[in-house]
């Protein structure tokens, strides 16, 4: 295997499935299956999701809600997606832990980077939940941050698109695709991988980016195994 330690970074709305809203049973499963296929191969795995299938803080924010207040909510509805992810990796055969940079001690441990550690260490996925802690702050930066403070050999973004393009390639037919780009070039390009602070922090702690399809069966795994089935971000 390419890489022996990964930060996988998932959307909420990828849980949606064929939903509007929520989380959709089959989709997690089928998750499971594709991250149970990378565990069973010796790769330590850190993850990373989303709360948008439940609540944005920005959205409630245009919508006349207190920003702070809406980012917090936010960050409970990843808690949420933990939690499911959790209990789908479990069914699974898989061993985990979920840390929280909030304390909700009655369902998650508080987030220590030492513990995180001897977690992966010992084989088990750990999920973090609640984002950074802090407001103003998305969960693309949290995964950057997570994989930084772990140690991290990439951050593997997770999306129903299977890497970068010059444009939108559901919006665009002419969209080009970029098996590999700089991070130099993203900027001067314009392309959206991640929120300016966490692709300024993943840049300058060289950590890799490589955007896939999440939902093509086996392409995490030949992510791992170093294919190029997405766009990689390099230093």
């Amino acid at each position: 295997m390419k890489y022996k330690r990964i930060l996988l970074k998932l959307s909420g709305e990828a849980l949606m499935g064929e939903r509007q809203y929520g989380i959709e049973p089959k989709r997690l499963a089928e998750y499971a299956d594709e991250i149970k296929k990378i565990h069973d191969k010796g790769v330590e795995i850190a993850i990373v999701i989303g709360g948008g299938n439940i609540f944005r803080g920005v959205a409630g924010a245009s919508n006349g809600m207190d920003r702070v207040q809406g980012d917090y909510m936010g960050m409970l509805a990843t808690v949420i997606n933990g939690m499911a992810l959790q209990g789908a990796l479990e069914e699974a055969g898989m061993q985990t832990r979920l840390q929280t940079a909030l304390k909700i001690e009655a369902i998650a441990e508080p987030y220590i980077k030492r513990r995180a550690t001897r977690h992966l260490e010992k084989g088990r996925i750990v999920i973090f939940g609640a984002g950074t802690g802090n407001p103003y702050f998305t969960t693309d930066t949290a995964a950057v941050l997570r994989g930084i403070e772990i140690n991290a050999d990439v951050i593997l973004k997770g999306t129903r698109v299977d890497g970068v393009y010059t444009a939108d390639p559901e919006k665009d037919v002419n969209a080009i695709k970029f098996d590999q780009i700089s991070f130099e070039d993203v900027l001067a390009k314009g392309l959206n991988v991640m929120d300016t602070t966490a692709f300024t922090l993943s840049q300058e702690n060289k950590l890799p980016i490589i955007v896939f399809d999440m939902n093509k069966d086996g392409n995490l795994l030949k992510v791992c195994e170093g294919e190029t089935v997405g766009t990689t971000v390099t230093i």
